[in-house]
Parts: structure tokens; C-alpha cells; sequence
């Protein structure tokens, strides 16, 4: 009897003239467990903050919204448990020097919801800070597209905890995705594309995973720096073009899985740095500038069962050492023949050519690409190894693709 009692105690505010004209006014009403709800229009209100459990719900039917409008400010701030914020827009976060100014903030908040929301010419979209267990999804992100100076973060989590990131889509910011301390999360099918600078950028973000993401078309790709025990699979890496540019940097890691991933038409598809018993399986690179850079100090890195396909170079190193293991992948440029018919070629591969070791050496090389010059200094190369590294090689090359 005493839960039902409860039960009915708790009140459906609506937005309206009257006793909650406003949607300040509104959250002071409010109790532990009401709703409220926020009706199509136009609110000019900002430092609006959520001290109690309490969900806030704009209009769900199509074509209507209910616009906070922060006019320059930060607009929503919330530091309680079980909050809920749905179907609202939030727009108007003006560029700060001074804070990290946000359109919604979680400081210190958990077990939180915020889905289904779109977030329009905002300086940080959402930034949580120290908060745990939270669920952000199906919400977008439409940065103002400036320069990487004056733009902040769609999604930005920071010292956090077994977040959720699912199912959004941010552009026009700095980074798409951005992760400092926030360790046990999920950042699983989003799609971030023409962000200034990373789609994607973790630091110190240990035991987490990255799964079904599209990352394309931004300005240096996807960094994954200072990072331990992190997975990443199904993701697609897609058209991250320039010269500092990449689809995936792997900067100072240890133990990541890199499994059943595409990499396409990116100048490098993966470069490995400092990073430490990478397992990299099952992914294709397709017309990438270099499909992947490992540099001599990446140690007990493995590459197996990959796909390499039409991309100017397959592998590009920086010495004559590399400690990595490749393995039983599919190179499009192997030659080489299978006699007992087992699928692993008879000849080892060397994926490293002397042409990319010269392009890496001397940039204006790059216009003898293709050249009949460059062509023979990779034929003799292969047969006399001299200036490529030793101990990269692929003694088990596939003579068919996985799946194929």
C-alpha cells in the first residue's frame, strides 16, 4: 500500500503559463521521480541545473521540437542519480577560452540517460565528468564547423566509468568522440564524419571497447593513445586523407585487439607506435596510401589473417628490425606459388618494398611512383634483401582471400 501511496504521489509537470512557465521554474517544482514534460517552442533559458532523479522529455512526434536556446551560455547541468533527458534540442553554446563550456553536463552523475537529442552549433555538445554508468544514445551532434581552436568535443568523457556511447552521429567538431580517464565503457555504432580533427580520440582510457563505429571523412582519422586492454572491432575507417593523416594511430598501447575491421582509402590505414602485443586479425586495407606503418618500436605486435588490396604500399617500417609477427594474411601483390595445394603459399612474402623505404626517406621520391625505375629496384630488392627489414616477412602468405 505505502509503494502504491508513492507511486501516486508523483507528478507530470508540463511546461506552460501558469505555475511552470519556464523550464527553471519547473525543475524547482520538481520531486525525486516526476517527469517533465517540455512541449514544441523556443526557451531562451540557460544554467538550468538537476539536482534530483528526475526525467525531462520534449515532444516525440516528428517535426516538433522543444529548442533550448542557451544564447551563448551552458545550458543544462546535471549532478544527480537517474536522470533521464530525451527529445530535446539544445542550441547557442558560444565558443569559451576560459571553460569547457557545455550544452548538457554530467558532473558527478550516474545511472543516467540521455537519448534522443539533437545538439545544434554548440561549442562541447555533452561533457561528462566523473560520472558512471551513464547511457548516451541515439542522439545528434551538429557542430558549427570552426576552426579546431575555437570548437570543442560532441562527446567528451572524462574520469569516468562503465559509460555507454551508442547509436549517435556528431560532425563539425573537433573530435567526434573524445575519451580522457574514462575507463569500462562501450562506444558502439556511432557514426562521426567531418569532425575537424579525430572521429574518435581516447587517452588513458583502459579496458574498454569499440565496436560497429563508421569514422570517416575527418580530419586525421582515429587516435588511441597511453592505453591498455582495449578492443576494437567491426569498425569501419574510412577516407581520413593528408599528409598527417590516418585511419587508426595506436600511439604508446598495450594489449589491443584490432579484429574484423575495414580500412579504406585512407593515407595510412594503421600506424603502430610505441604500442606493445597488438593482436591485429581479420581486417581488410583497401586502397590505402600505406595499409600499415609499423615503426621498429612496436614490440610482439601480431598481424594475422588480414586482407591487403590495392594499396599503394602494404607495410612501410622505419628500421631494419621490426619485432612484429605477420602471419597468414592475403597480400594481392604476393607471386608466389602453392604445390601441395594446402592454401599457404610456398615462397615467404615480403610485404615491405624498397620503394616505400625510399618514399619514407626522401618525400619527393613520390613522384616516381610506379616508374619502371622504381619497379626494378623492388624486383632486385626481393631477390637480394638489403635495405628492407629482414625480419618482416610473411612466412605463411594465403593464396586465397578469408571468405572468399
Amino acid at each position: 500500500m505505502g509503494i502504491v501511496s508513492a507511486t501516486l504521489l508523483l507528478q507530470v509537470l508540463i511546461v506552460s503559463p501558469g505555475a511552470t512557465p519556464t523550464i527553471g521554474a519547473a525543475l524547482e517544482r520538481a520531486r525525486p521521480g516526476d517527469t517533465i514534460r517540455v512541449p514544441a517552442g523556443i526557451y531562451h533559458e540557460h544554467g538550468l541545473r538537476v539536482g534530483r532523479g528526475i526525467t525531462l522529455l520534449g515532444p516525440e512526434s516528428p517535426g516538433e521540437e522543444a529548442v533550448l536556446d542557451g544564447d551563448g551560455n551552458a545550458i543544462l547541468t546535471v549532478t544527480e542519480s537517474g536522470v533521464t533527458v530525451a527529445h530535446l534540442v539544445f542550441r547557442n553554446v558560444a565558443t569559451s577560452f576560459v571553460d569547457d563550456r557545455a550544452a548538457l553536463l554530467l558532473e558527478t552523475a550516474t545511472d543516467c540517460r540521455i537519448e534522443n537529442n539533437v545538439f545544434r552549433d554548440t561549442f562541447f555538445g555533452l561533457y561528462a565528468a566523473r560520472a558512471e554508468r551513464c547511457r548516451i544514445a541515439g542522439n545528434r551532434f551538429d557542430g558549427p564547423h570552426r576552426s579546431q581552436t575555437r570548437s570543442g568535443n560532441a562527446i567528451h568523457l572524462w574520469n569516468s566509468r562503465h559509460m555507454t556511447v551508442e547509436d549517435n552521429r556528431a560532425t563539425g567538431h573537433r573530435d567526434g568522440v573524445y575519451l580522457e580517464f574514462a575507463r569500462h565503457s562501450t562506444v558502439d555504432r556511432n557514426e562521426s564524419t567531418g569532425n575537424l580533427r579525430y572521429g574518435l580520440h581516447f587517452m588513458f582510457s583502459d579496458s574498454s571497447s569499440y565496436t560497429g563505429n563508421h569514422l570517416h571523412d575527418n580530419g586525421a582519422g582515429v587516435a588511441v593513445m597511453y592505453t591498455r586492454s582495449v578492443m576494437m572491432m567491426n569498425n569501419r575507417f574510412e577516407h581520413n586523407w593528408g599528409a598527417a593523416s590516418y585511419g587508426l594511430l595506436l600511439k604508446d598501447i598495450t594489449d589491443a585487439r584490432i579484429e574484423d575491421n575495414v580500412f579504406l582509402s585512407n593515407s595510412v590505414g594503421i600506424v603502430a607506435e610505441g604500442s606493445n602485443r597488438l593482436r591485429v586479425t581479420s581486417n581488410t586495407f583497401q586502397r590505402n596510401g600505406s595499409a600499415i606503418r609499423v615503426l621498429a618500436n612496436a614490440t610482439d605486435g601480431q598481424f594475422r589473417r588480414n586482407i591487403f588490396l590495392g594499396n599503394t604500399f602494404d607495410v612501410v617500417s622505419n628500421g631494419r628490425a621490426t619485432p612484429s609477427l605477420f602471419e597468414e594474411n592475403y597480400w594481392d601483390a604476393y607471386r608466389g606459388y602453392d604445390l601441395d595445394r594446402n592454401g599457404i603459399g610456398d615462397v615467404p612474402f615480403r610485404p615491405v618494398r624498397l620503394s616505400a623505404v625510399l618514399v619514407a626517406e626522401h618525400a619527393p621520391a613520390t613522384i616516381l611512383l610506379r616508374s619502371f625505375f622504381l619497379e626494378l629496384l623492388d624486383a632486385a630488392e626481393r631477390v637480394l634483401p638489403i635495405l628492407t627489414p629482414l625480419t618482416l616477412v610473411d612466412e605463411r602468405p594465403l593464396m586465397r582471400r578469408p571468405g572468399a
